[in-house]
């Protein structure tokens, strides 16, 4: 799941509260769990205080300033490629800049689309919007109706950027909202048209209506025109689930409903619904990725599954009539079966075309199928999508899959500014004619003199760990170069080359050399390289991190001195293991909106969701390995850690910052050169607009090359 309808995801938070969290302590008495009160006014203040010191030390720093105008100029420029999103005739575009800091929802026509400088008609103006309702609105997307011409829109705007939302109607031709329409207040709620006057709704009910996690766990079918109490329960998954949620398939021929429960992150029950309620279910492995598109059902598998005399191994992506599958057939053709060092890292339909995106050794390999007309049972007609450069990413992906056969292209490395084509695959097979180069970034940075090349670390198991390096083309190979490792290594998210304009200027363009470390927890091999890490196996995505950073010494890029480490999220527990567990690797670690305490981890927010990728701290028996990659567990007097900059969004509904907060204030008592960032907006991204991101990649560019250089 991880969004059945995006990779990435209690309700109403109580702000002021530990989010969700309750007050259990830790089994040893935590002095800092006072900082767990997100708005909390001695909190609050604490931070403030951090605040200023990091700013001091920082934002005052000659050069700064400079560094902080440059990125926002950047992620300002009118020269950024516009992501756009077809809907009926039109292309949708979501656009931030210094006109328009919290940004416009805006759209054009396909062919306008083409030239330059796009004419764009403004649909929602996200500044003008906060200013008359007082609120700092942030865009979190939009649900538009197919129906009547795709005039009706579900909006999510989150206040200060968290994933919580408020769900309101939007009239596409009038550009205002519905009065007395669809409307739902600040919630983690999952919404679904099923047309005009009906949506599939799962929110913050009330009592027993949220997972443990906090997401949705009833969901209903909501009349237009009555009130939301009167909605009636579809579906209910239980508490213990992550979430579950209900959707429409409006696929004209194919229309279906769905619903889910997700009993764990990477585990998902799929249900067709039928016309008298009766859930069905699609009788895959528990952990499988079933989706439908018109006759096709696809199974992409997260571990091995033995079907009508057969055996598939983990990571294979299947394919069978649904129909046909739903009755009790086993027909199972093969699209894509994984080697030692190949994955599937995606998939996109066109109209008759499925594309498929492949990772070999972390390289991009693109795969046009055609499936059979007519037999289900037929061969799928296999094309190569050749052209792609070395050591960059390129995907492919429908632009809309009801109607036709088109395709838009990016390409993107880590020196290469990204490239958006366009082009069409013939009806009756792949060849069609070359893709258009329709935009392109200008290169932000001067990349002239630089370089990427592959490398293979060995981790304390013996496992080859792949990672790229961008460096001078002349490199001293002398120990004394400023490096900066970044690595996340969790989820099964790969981390593949794409140009980074905050990288190129920040730190490449000073002189720094920049390297992704591909570890194990990550997708870069598939499901076996991310359930290498999980759990009791956890040590191993750190050992694998600290085995690239030694491999980078041992060949003399750099030395402990100069070697620096970034990471968030996930990245940020990983951050927290190179402090806690490697500090004599490094002479800087940044470490972002970072989950730190392990022990209360599943109590804060939605981290109960994450108990499939770490465990349950609150299991003794699982605790007894997750306490040695629980950083703030593992801080200890008397080490000498390496200088630290802590980062974390107050918005952050996410990960709890508090993780990030008593890390510091435990390290800080402990005499740790340690400081801390925390911005008021932005939820689990750390920044609500191009402004505040350019001060937070400012501030840890800076402190990197201080202590780096």
């Amino acid at each position: 799941m991880i969004a059945v309808l995006s990779l990435v995801l209690v309700a109403a938070l109580v702000w002021g509260c530990a989010g969700r969290a309750d007050k259990q302590a830790s089994s040893d008495e935590d002095p800092y769990l006072w900082l767990e009160e997100v708005e909390g006014e001695k909190a609050l203040e604490w931070v403030k205080a951090r605040n200023a010191e990091s700013s001091k030390e920082l934002a005052e720093a000659p050069g700064f300033a400079a560094l902080e105008a440059d990125l926002l100029k950047i992620l300002d420029s009118d020269a950024r490629i516009p992501s756009v999103g077809k809907v009926g005739k039109w292309y949708y575009n979501f656009w931030q800049d210094a006109r328009n800091p919290k940004g416009v929802w805006r759209r054009t026509t396909p062919e306008q689309y083409r030239a330059a400088a796009p004419q764009w008609e403004t649909v929602l103006d996200l500044d003008a919007l906060g200013k008359a309702e007082g609120e700092s609105w942030v865009w979190k997307g939009a649900a538009i109706l197919k129906e009547g011409g795709h005039r009706h829109a579900l909006l999510h705007l989150s206040r200060g950027g968290a994933d919580a939302v408020t769900v309101r109607e939007f009239d596409l031709e009038a550009k205002s909202f519905v009065k007395g329409g669809f409307e739902l207040p600040e919630a983690k709620t999952d919404v679904s048209w099923i047309d005009r006057d009906h949506i599939y709704v799962g929110t913050d009910f009330g009592a027993g209506s949220l997972t443990t996690s906090g997401y949705p766990r009833v969901i209903k079918r909501w009349t237009r025109g009555t009130p939301l109490g009167e909605a009636v329960t579809v579906f209910e998954g239980n508490a213990g689930d992550v979430s579950a949620g209900a959707y429409h398939d409006d696929t004209e021929g194919f229309e279906r409903d769905f619903a889910y429960r997700s009993p764990g992150f990477y585990d998902t029950e799929l249900y067709l619904l039928g016309k008298d309620g009766e859930p069905q279910k699609v009788d895959v492995p528990l952990d499988a990725d079933a989706s439908a598109f018109r006759e096709w059902l696809l199974v992409e598998l997260r571990s091995p599954w033995s079907v009508a005399g057969r055996d598939y191994p983990a990571g294979t992506l299947l394919a069978t009539g649904f129909d046909g599958f739903m009755a009790g057939k086993r027909e199972l053709t093969t699209l894509f079966e994984p080697t030692p060092n190949s994955s599937l890292a995606g998939r996109s339909w066109t109209r008759h075309h499925l594309i498929l995106n492949i990772l070999e050794d972390v390289k991009n390999k693109i795969v046009i199928l055609t499936p059979p007309a007519g037999d289900l049972r037929g061969d799928w007609k296999r094309e190569p999508f050749s052209g792609a450069p070395d050591f960059t990413e390129a995907s492919i992906g429908g632009v809309d899959a009801d109607e036709s056969d088109e395709y838009f292209m990016t390409v993107s490395g880590y020196l290469t500014p990204t490239t958006l084509l366009h082009g069409r695959l013939a009806t009756a097979g792949a060849a069609g004619k070359p893709p258009e180069r329709l935009k392109g970034l200008p290169p932000f940075f001067d990349a002239s003199n630089l370089q990427v090349s592959q490398h293979f670390a060995v981790s304390k198991d013996g496992t080859s760990v792949p990672y790229f390096q961008v460096a001078p083309k002349d490199l001293k190979l002398d120990g004394g170069n400023p490096t900066l490792l970044y690595g996340y290594g969790g989820f099964e998210v790969s981390m593949t080359p794409s140009y980074s304009a905050q990288v190129g200027r920040g730190w490449l363009s000073q002189g720094g050399v920049y390297v992704v470390a591909n570890i194990r927890g990550g997708g870069e091999y598939g499901p076996r390289w991310h359930q290498a890490a999980l759990k009791a196996n956890r040590l191993r995505a750190y050992e694998d991190f600290a085995a690239v950073a030694q491999d980078l010494i041992a060949r003399n890029v750099t030395s402990p001195k100069h070697l620096g480490a970034q990471g968030g999220s996930n990245g940020g527990l990983l951050m927290g293991n190179m402090i806690t567990r490697y500090p004599q690797l490094f002479g800087a670690v940044v470490c972002q909106v970072p989950l730190l305490d392990m022990k209360r981890y599943s109590h804060l927010l939605a981290g109960a969701s994450w108990m499939a990728e770490y465990g349950d701290p609150d299991n003794p028996e699982e605790w007894g390995f997750i306490k040695e990659f629980s950083a703030y567990q593992n801080v200890r007097k008397g080490v000498a850690y390496p200088p630290v900059l802590f980062m974390t969004s107050t918005r952050d509904d996410r990960v709890h910052p508090g993780h990030a907060r008593k890390m510091m204030a435990k390290m800080a008592a402990l005499g740790a050169d340690v400081r801390y960032y925390e911005n008021i907006e932005g939820g689990h991204g750390a920044a609500a607009d191009n402004a505040q991101l350019a001060h937070r990649n400012a501030l840890a560019y800076e402190f990197l090359w201080q202590r780096l250089k």
